[in-house]
């Protein structure tokens, strides 16, 4: 199997904020030894957040398999909400600002019983 390099337009902080996250919540855990160290898992659910690659290509390049890259993605994904704000708080801060911007990334998805082109849970056929 070949990997490839890929680039992610992030900062670095980012990747420190989510590995401390990550490094925090395996020593509360008593977490015992990982395939991935915190680094890596930080950077494995960034690479799959930001850049939207397949957990295929993602196990592949991190030398994990499927079900230990999906694991490591949902568990960062699930510390870095558990960080945010609700909506109400959101919400305050948005009406102090003089504006703001919403981003959504459509990610395409595998809809094999139907092969209308579907992203994100999005028809973008304009149908319901």
């Amino acid at each position: 199997m070949l990997s490839y390099p890929a680039t992610i337009p992030l900062s670095t902080r980012s990747l420190n904020h989510l590995a401390d996250l990550i490094r925090t919540h395996r020593h509360q855990r008593r977490s015992r030894w990982r395939r991935l160290d915190p680094g890596r898992q930080a950077l494995l659910a960034l690479a799959h957040l930001r850049n939207g690659d397949t957990l295929t290509r993602l196990a592949a390049g991190f030398d994990v398999g499927v079900a230990t890259a999906w694991r490591y993605i949902r568990e960062a994904i699930a510390l870095l909400a558990a960080t945010a704000d609700d909506l109400q708080t959101a919400m305050s801060r948005i009406r102090r600002l003089a504006y703001a911007i919403l981003d959504g990334t459509l990610i395409p998805i595998d809809r094999v019983a139907d092969q209308k082109p579907y992203y994100s849970g999005s028809n973008t056929a304009g149908t319901a």
